[in-house]
């Protein structure tokens, strides 16, 4: 018997300059731009087609297991939420209300809460491979919009839109907010050069420590409506500066694109009060003291990732003073691919799915 199988990818990203005004109500009163980049760590998903009228969901970085019927939908009750979210736009919007019947397998290269755009991406991954088996044929601004209406409207976490639109276009691109959603993608065609000079002066420091992006968010929502003037000065600064990076990026003027990395991270800190805290900026100073230009947090701040700049020539003494904290360092490449499915026919007989060995009409996969 030939069983379907469905997979799909997408890359996390490195938010570069702007983060935090992709925000609303931010974008909606002033506009927001973000500088962002995917790099080749990824959000997967495994659709395995069933007719045994269940649903299975399996997060396997996360050890989270889920089964019940199919049902057309799937009460959120703080299990699984992003999973069931997804599941249940899909039966509604796009599979008239038939349930389906499943086992789905995620995991994530990037730990939740990383700032690398984790959750998000997941989302994208998810209705990727739903796509590539239901044939909905949508296209890159819809399954981004999607993504964004799932994890913010339909499962209420708060957040930015920056994540979803990188982990579906992928590569590097300067993506402009406004009022009533409306958002404009555009893709920088950055010179092999420049990418691999950017890539030898960037060092990515996991700080050993998640946090929760919402209840960051949360409060720099609150100071924006509250017309909190510091908050609001700071993102008008931060919103500038992308502009500047985006030109510095194009040109390959890595210093200057440093030198404004680290004057957005200090109006950054200014945007909410748990943006930093003395573990973070221990860490900064640890790297400025070992030959960093400048560095940030990649993401709404709090921990997760920590990116900075340094000459490469001294690259190693940097990796040498962040080996002794608390954390790891985490090797990458920047990608120039978002997010993508693809569907297997599997024989049914001969595939062994606990041993991860299965033999197709045209190809065997160990």
């Amino acid at each position: 018997m030939i069983k379907q199988i469905v997979r799909a990818k997408a890359p996390l990203r490195l938010g570069l300059a702007g983060g935090g005004t992709d925000v609303s109500p931010y974008c909606d009163d002033f506009g927001g731009y973000v500088l962002n980049a995917t790099i080749d760590m990824y959000a997967y998903c495994t659709i395995e087609i069933t007719n045994n009228n269940k649903i299975i969901f399996f997060a396997a970085d996360r050890n989270e297991y889920l089964e019940c019927d199919s049902i057309e939908y799937l009460e959120l009750d703080g299990n699984m939420d992003l999973h069931k979210g997804v599941y249940n736009r899909v039966v509604k919007q796009y599979n008239a209300g038939r349930p389906l019947s499943f086992m789905m397998t995620t995991y994530s290269d990037a730990p939740a809460g990383s700032g690398l755009g984790s959750s998000s991406t997941m989302v994208v991954t998810m209705i990727k491979a739903f796509d590539e088996w239901l044939h909905f044929s949508l296209g890159d601004y819809d399954i981004s919009q999607l993504a964004y209406k799932i994890e913010r409207l339909d499962v209420g976490l708060s957040g930015g839109r920056q994540d979803q639109y990188a982990a579906t276009f992928g590569g590097f691109n300067f993506i402009e907010f406004y009022e009533g959603e409306r958002v404009i993608v555009n893709p920088l065609r950055v010179k092999n050069w420049i990418i691999n000079e950017l890539e030898n002066s960037l060092v990515l420091f996991y700080t050993g420590t998640s946090r929760d992006s919402a209840k960051i968010i949360d409060e720099q929502i609150k100071n924006v409506m509250g017309k909190e003037h510091k908050s609001i000065t700071a993102m008008h600064e931060i919103k500038e500066d992308a502009l500047i990076m985006k030109e510095a990026l194009l040109k390959g003027d890595i210093l200057k694109f440093a030198e404004f990395l680290g004057k957005s991270w200090e109006a950054k800190k200014k945007m909410a009060s748990v943006i930093t805290n003395n573990k973070l900026d221990s860490i900064y100073h640890t790297a400025i003291q070992a030959g960093a230009y400048a560095g940030k947090v990649s993401g709404a701040g709090g921990g997760g990732f920590m990116m900075f700049m340094v000459n490469p020539v001294h690259r190693m003494r940097l990796l040498k003073e962040l080996g002794m904290l608390d954390g790891f360092i985490m090797n990458f490449h920047f990608t120039k691919n978002g997010t993508q499915g693809w569907t297997l026919d599997v024989d049914g007989k001969d595939g062994v799915r606990d041993g991860a060995v299965y033999t197709t009409a045209s190809r065997k996969i160990v």
